[in-house]
């Protein structure tokens, strides 16, 4: 095993990768920014080393900085965490070339599933379903209208380098279509220097499905089951759960499968997630996109399938065989994740930095996890995601998992910033989701509309 891997990471999820590591008996390095010198994750790890100003540019996504950070302290391998340089792979290279293990899958892999167009090419291959849109990269206006007619309107346009949200538009008509184009190709080209798209027909109402995979150097490959990640706000997630009620016996088998077959293909190392829309009204399903890295919303599905998902992926990347084989692996009960962030929900959401005054995270009960690098006394930097913690709770059904985050969220105390707690609440106490009654358009449509009219 190990002796030492660095974060390359900062917030919640280097803490989380600290406590499993510590768990395996791996020594730790922390990066931070100047921005970051109190962090929790800096006081939690073995050693941690300064990477760079505050501007994530020049310390989060320093790749010099950061390899550099790994030779000097003696790590043998970076966990990159989510987001910053998690699906880069000239990162991914840069550390094979130094020696350096990439807890993640191969650059090769990663380019090959991280571009949205490859990726569709390579599900055909395999023959996973896809929707129909595009077969390559579009560029102008004048591709996008032809391509549009051919395949029909509703359509999203999605930027072939994308993620997050970034580059994403629903077109309607072909009034809509070049306005559209223009802003999704612009802010793809500043988000992730390259403006290419690709079009797809829009399946909708939708859920929106993804299959949590592990793959291991030997050629196994396994699933720890669904997440249903519906809920969402401008294409962002904000609460998921495991399992879907959207799904039952027959089809999670297909769907299931459709992910391992699909990992099988491109012969996957580490943790990974297949992504599909689920129609419904057909109930077919369609591939979307593979996101090569742990997930936010991991923790649901370790609480379902009792699998630690980052320890695998430090296992994994040692060059072990998964500690799971498929029929192994057991799914108990129903779990529920709500992200809770220092925003305002009642002004556009916007990201609300400061001092933590007091703080108190909701605990006891079988069933209940917080994932946090919050503190009191501890000032939320300007500079990044606004996310401070993720409530998950696990109960014996659905119904006892919905209690459980209600009774969660009523205990959950901040001071000193905004939080969407409030809005979190109310979100998992309508009727609607608590029946299990919406798609990817209820939270945007019908959830919000109502809760904005209120004061």
């Amino acid at each position: 095993m190990f002796n030492k891997i660095l974060i390359a990471n900062r917030g919640e999820i280097a803490v989380r990768i600290i406590r499993a590591a510590r768990e395996l008996g791996v020594g730790t390095v922390a990066i931070y920014s100047t921005a970051d010198r109190d962090a929790l994750h800096v006081h939690l790890a073995d050693e941690a080393i300064c990477v760079g100003p505050a501007r994530s540019t020049e310390s989060y996504l320093n790749m010099n900085n950061i390899l550099s950070a790994a030779v000097a302290t003696g790590a043998q391998a970076i966990h990159p965490g989510f987001g910053f340089l998690s699906e880069n792979s000239k990162f991914a290279r840069l550390c094979e070339e130094m020696n350096i293990k990439f807890i993640g899958p191969s650059a090769k892999v990663m380019d090959m599933m991280g571009d949205k167009i490859n990726a569709r090419a390579e599900m055909i291959k395999a023959g996973v379903p896809v929707t129909p849109g595009s077969e390559g990269e579009v560029h102008t206006t004048d591709e996008a209208v032809k391509i549009a007619e051919e395949i029909g309107y509703p359509i999203m346009l999605k930027a072939s380098a994308g993620g997050g949200g970034k580059g994403i538009r629903k077109v309607n008509n072909v009034e809509e279509l070049v306005p559209a184009f223009e802003a999704a190709q612009a802010e793809a080209q500043a988000a992730f220097g390259n403006g290419a798209m690709f079009i797809e027909r829009m399946i909708f109402p939708a859920r929106h499905i993804e299959v949590q995979i592990l793959g291991d150097s030997q050629g196994n490959v396994i699933h720890l089951g669904e997440r249903d990640c519906s809920l969402q706000r401008n294409n962002q997630k904000v609460l998921e759960e495991s399992p879907s009620v959207a799904i039952g016996h027959t089809l999670r088998n297909e769907i299931t499968a459709a992910a391992v077959k699909a990992a099988q293909h491109v012969s996957y190392e580490n943790a990974g997630t297949i992504e599909f829309l689920l129609d419904e009204s057909s109930g077919k399903f369609y591939f979307m996109e593979m996101n090569t890295r742990v997930q936010v919303e991991h923790p649901v599905t370790e609480f379902v399938s009792g699998v630690d998902i980052v320890k695998e992926q430090i296992r994994v990347a040692n060059g072990n065989e998964l500690s799971v084989k498929q029929k192994d692996v057991t799914f108990s009960g129903h779990a529920i994740e709500c992200r809770i962030n220092a925003e305002n929900p009642k002004f556009n959401f916007a990201p609300s930095p400061g001092k933590i005054t007091n703080l108190f995270l909701p605990s006891g009960g079988v069933g209940l996890r917080v994932d946090s690098a919050m503190y009191s006394g501890y000032s939320i930097p300007p500079y990044y995601d606004s996310m401070i913690a993720k409530v998950i709770v696990h109960g014996e059904n659905r119904f006892e998992a919905l209690m459980k985050m209600q009774r969660a969220l009523l205990e959950f105390d901040v001071e000193g910033v905004i939080t969407n707690v409030d809005f979190q609440l109310e979100l998992i106490s309508d009727p609607h989701v608590v029946a299990g009654d919406y798609d990817t358009s209820f939270l945007g449509n019908v959830f919000l509309p109502e809760y904005q009219k209120e004061d």
